[in-house]
């Protein structure tokens, strides 16, 4: 029986490279927002095993829908990738109270409204995997980037827990904290910055692609006997 993954975020970047990566092997749902075309794009270039969703994971009768949608079309979810994600730069003092709470509500209560949505059906399927996209600055935090430090700072902590509440029901949970990404995200920072960045902080001298954190991603979901981790993906920053 092929699995199904369900990836949270799938039309751009990381997202889009889990997806890409997994066709043929799984049946993919993935969820978008604002990218519509795109997502039509890719579910048309890859064929009926995929199927994109429109959701806003801020929501949690959204990100209920379109678990309901994935599972009517393929049955049920074996893997899901919490992958949905938006950054912000600036200082602590400057931000407003809802941005504060905009990134908090994408990067980690999607994360907890889609874990909440699939749990039941892998509890009584007897298993499943769970991995969710932190980030390197969830673990070292990043100077003008306090909010989404701690967004990512929180799924790496509601990883540790949730793995050890489901691990006797043969449910993983683990992280990956990717470093820098040649993603949209990147597109905040100038040519310069990005180069002094590599040059002052990545040892192997370069960004790192997105299908390269999918197969990290992927090797989670697949390794029965790994949950609880935080796998870096960051070139040794």
């Amino acid at each position: 029986m092929t699995k199904t993954i369900f990836v949270t975020g799938g039309s751009r970047g990381i997202g889009e490279a889990i997806v890409r990566l997994a066709a043929g092997a799984y049946n993919v749902a993935f969820t978008y927002f604002r990218s519509e075309g795109r997502a039509q794009a890719l579910q048309r270039e890859l064929g009926a095993g995929v199927l994109g969703i429109s959701c806003d994971v801020r929501s949690c009768s959204s990100v209920q829908e379109a678990v309901d949608r994935a599972k009517a079309r393929f049955g049920r979810i074996d893997v899901l990738v919490n992958n949905a994600g938006i950054s912000h730069s600036g200082l602590l003092i400057d931000m407003t109270a809802e941005q504060w709470r905009d990134v908090m509500a994408i990067n980690l209560d999607g994360a907890f409204y889609a874990t909440k949505a699939v749990l039941p059906g892998m509890l009584s399927q007897g298993g499943g995997a769970i991995v969710n996209i932190s980030s390197v600055w969830g673990l070292q935090g990043a100077s003008c980037e306090a909010a989404y430090s701690a967004s990512k700072a929180g799924l790496i902590g509601l990883t540790k827990a949730l793995a050890k509440e489901v691990a006797p029901m043969g449910v993983t949970v683990n992280a990956i904290a990717p470093g820098a990404v040649d993603t949209d995200m990147m597109r905040d920072y100038t040519a310069d910055e990005v180069s002094a960045l590599i040059s002052d902080r990545i040892p192997l001298g370069r960004l790192a692609t997105p299908t390269e954190v999918a197969r990290a991603a992927l090797f989670l979901a697949e390794h029965s006997y790994i949950t609880g981790a935080t796998l870096s993906v960051d070139g040794g920053m």
